[in-house]
């Protein structure tokens, strides 16, 4: 009888349960009819320039968008109207969405390139509005002149920085940067560690500076130094790939093998694309006495030196066909 009650109960809840989901279902709006003509108009209204009607219907249909090919359409109004209404934290908002549904999506990608572009622009250009004699300002225009290669005049706004803050920090490595991006002079060498030395005065846990010492210090054979600046520079950046490398390189060089080790498998867990770092592995092995695990690194250096040079070989040819067959193809989603 207790068994029978019981049964009955849960029969009689479980209806009652069934009775609520059902009301509740009934309440929530259909998406269909209204959504889909929010949709349409929010889509007509950007796409004839009228963004600020259209924005907040693009953002309330947008998350009930499911159709694919719609949602990309949506996003991308969605993302130009913002930008043309200069609300560039909700165009980053939008393409977030956009990378997450679509991740790589060519589309996406594209539209984001120009987007961050823009917002980088965007900002330069108000910075060199509201504080165009600053530091930063200063640093701004000097970093777009070593892009254009215009060394000299890239110095001269770095120097006045340094002028009116003798220890800003990072302007004497980015005048260390300087010197060894332009053409090589007899004093190339040591007028850059001048300047990454003077940096680390300012800032001792520039990991940069040391890394770039260990470089210098590496190619002019000073392989003691080498091993020092690239040893401070690993404890001072625990993620710094190359430092590693350079560290076990130099240990290399001094016949340490054993000690190139443990910086070499670091570089390679850091970096397990870069054939150099298995190249040089596999030596480190190779002189301690580890001969299956240096064929192997040298196996892994192989594979990866000769995809490396197949990608050589297929970006410009990718390249040229996208500027010569494909410009009448919009990067857009499909209407």
């Amino acid at each position: 009888m207790c068994d029978l009650f019981r049964a009955m109960l849960a029969g009689v809840l479980l209806a009652s349960i069934a009775a609520v989901i059902q009301a509740q279902v009934a309440r929530k709006p259909s998406p269909t009819a209204d959504s889909s003509a929010m949709t349409e108009r929010g889509v007509k209204l950007a796409e004839s320039g009228h963004c600020a009607e259209a924005l907040p219907l693009l953002k309330k249909s947008f998350p009930q968008t499911s159709d694919k090919d719609l949602k990309l359409r949506v996003g991308f109004d969605a993302v130009r109207c913002a930008m043309t209404l200069n609300q560039g934290d909700l165009a980053v908002d939008f393409l977030r969405t956009l990378n997450r549904e679509f991740p790589h999506s060519p589309e996406v990608l594209y539209l984001s390139v120009h987007i961050y572009s823009d917002l980088s622009t965007r900002a330069s250009q108000e910075l060199a509005t509201v504080a165009p004699s600053s530091s930063q300002a200063r640093q701004l225009n000097a970093e777009a002149l070593e892009v254009q290669g215009r060394w000299d005049e890239a110095e001269k706004e770095y120097r006045k920085i340094l002028e009116d803050n003798p220890r800003a920090p990072g302007i004497h490595f980015r005048l260390g940067r300087n010197i060894l991006s332009r053409p090589e002079a007899p004093t190339t060498a040591e007028d850059a560690k001048k300047e990454f030395q003077a940096e680390l005065e300012i800032d001792p846990r520039n990991a940069d500076a040391e890394y770039v010492l260990g470089e210098l210090a590496r190619e002019a054979q000073q392989v003691p130094e080498a091993i020092d600046h690239f040893t401070r520079a690993t404890r001072l950046d625990a993620a710094f790939g190359d430092a590693f490398l350079g560290l076990g390189m130099a240990l290399i060089s001094d016949k340490r093998y054993s000690e190139a080790i443990s910086p070499l498998e670091t570089a390679v867990k850091l970096q397990p694309g870069n054939p150099s770092g298995h190249y040089h592995l596999a030596i480190a092995y190779g002189h301690s006495g580890r001969k299956e695990d240096a064929e192997r690194e040298a196996a892994v250096q192989k594979v990866l030196a000769e995809k490396l040079e197949q990608e050589k070989h297929h970006i410009p040819e990718a390249m040229q066909k996208a500027a010569s067959g494909q410009e009448a193809q919009k990067p857009q989603p499909h209407r």
